[in-house]
């Protein structure tokens, strides 16, 4: 046994001393090792994925654009612009509803759900069942059905040599970018495509834009709308409410509850007015939007090779756009709301600046309103970082709408009379028309 002798005049200042390790010491050096300890965090048994889209449009043939959507997923931008120009001469499908019409970049219209599960104690899974909320309107539940996997072809290899051919493209582009009445000092960005170097190319393309992964439709993916099932989502439905998920393999507690933030947003409502070749934007605040980004594009010509596309985005920095008009997740949202590419969600007016689409103001104009992704998972997530987190299951939603129209809209007849009374200066060239002569037939 150990005795402490302790000065009487010592006393107070030594007992304060262990009183306060007593409360405090332990518990600190408690939360050293926990603060120290890694979390074991295991992949959940099964994944859901819903896209939500709104998509609305007042422009007649609105629904060429889902051609440049199809494009852009087996050929990223140029495929979007082959896709375009598809699209333009009658390349899109005329069935009700099709897996992927959440991409269509707001020029199909109407209210679109994807939605695919997969599960991994099941990984070649062809069907499965979702149950819905009565708000939905679509009765008791959805039939998702997997793709069945494409039979391998036999590859023939020609081992002539060709020799290479390679026509360079011709035409200009221009970049504007930011709201207000007047082109800003320094625009446009131009790059002339029959004497631009790969480097060229490469430098001029800034497009911002790192679309998430959500539902897809592969082998032992099951998904909704498929073949069987390609019924259109009603104008009045809502995905508010509780989700089930059945199928071989998936565990039995597959159940989300789906809230206003996740539900169909509403269509953008945008107002142009026109004014003296610029065109004044103001559009109707959206709930729950996270964002706004807007771009137009537009051509023109003189004749011969001067074929001109012109594009302007609402970003305060150079950008072509493309890559905006989809889904983005919120860190990359709030990300470019900070450096002013993506306008805040408190924004309901912008500008197109005069003099960029000649003073008719012609060109294409899409909008999108972004909403937040969310995720759900159960069980939760353990406070205690030495319980390992084993999810069954866990769901990701996206949700976003988009608008397309003519820049300036399609005017009453006072504009079509002012119009008529213009004199006739350089032929307006259809963009898709544009971006053929730019990157080939």
């Amino acid at each position: 046994m150990t005795i402490v002798h302790i000065r009487r005049r010592s006393t107070p200042l030594l007992m304060l001393t262990m009183l306060t390790c007593s409360m405090m010491c332990i518990p600190l050096v408690a939360s050293a090792q926990t603060k120290g300890v890694k979390q074991i965090v295991k992949p959940p048994i099964a994944l859901a994925y819903i896209d939500v889209a709104t998509s609305s449009s007042d422009m007649p043939g609105a629904n060429m654009m889902g051609a440049a959507a199809q494009g852009a997923k087996s050929g990223g931008f140029f495929g979007a612009l082959s896709g375009l120009a598809k699209g333009a001469v009658g390349g899109v499908s005329d069935r009700g509803n099709v897996f992927g019409n959440t991409h269509a970049m707001g020029f199909a219209m109407g209210r679109f759900v994807d939605v695919s599960v997969f599960t991994s104690k099941n990984n070649t899974l062809t069907d499965a069942t979702q149950m819905l909320p009565l708000g939905m309107n679509l009765g008791e539940s959805l039939k998702l059905i997997a793709p069945v996997p494409d039979k391998p072809v036999p590859t023939v290899v020609d081992e002539s040599p060709v020799e290479p051919s390679y026509e360079r493209p011709k035409g200009k582009i221009s970049i504007y970018w930011g709201c207000g009445e007047t082109v800003r000092a320094g625009q446009p960005r131009t790059l002339d495509a029959a004497k631009a170097s790969l480097e060229d190319f490469t430098k001029f393309f800034v497009m911002r834009g790192k679309t998430t992964k959500g539902a897809r439709f592969a082998p032992g993916h099951p998904s909704w709308p498929n073949k069987v099932d390609d019924r259109k989502v009603p104008d009045t439905a809502s995905l508010i409410g509780q989700h089930t998920f059945v199928g071989n393999g998936i565990p039995e507690s597959f159940n989300v509850a789906l809230a206003a933030p996740q539900d169909l947003m509403p269509t953008i409502e945008l107002n142009q007015i026109k004014n003296e070749g610029a065109v004044h934007l103001e559009w109707k605040s959206i709930p729950y939007a996270r964002g706004y980004f807007i771009s137009a594009m537009g051509g023109k010509s003189s004749g011969g090779d001067s074929a001109e596309l012109i594009v302007w985005t609402s970003s305060e920095l150079a950008d072509f756009g493309f890559g905006l008009v989809d889904y983005q997740s919120n860190t990359d949202i709030d990300k470019w709301i900070g450096e002013k590419v993506i306008l805040p969600a408190s924004a309901t007016k912008c500008d197109v600046p005069k003099g960029i689409f000649g003073e008719q103001a012609a060109g294409m104009l899409r909008m999108i309103a972004y909403g937040s992704e969310a995720f759900f998972a159960y069980p939760p997530r353990p406070n205690d970082p030495k319980i390992a987190w084993e999810p069954d299951w866990q769901t990701k939603v996206r949700v976003k709408s988009t608008f397309s129209s003519m820049l300036g809209g399609f005017g009453d007849a006072g504009d079509r009379k002012q119009q008529q009374k213009q004199p006739k200066e350089e032929k307006k060239l259809n963009p898709a028309d544009l971006l053929k002569g730019l990157f080939g037939k």
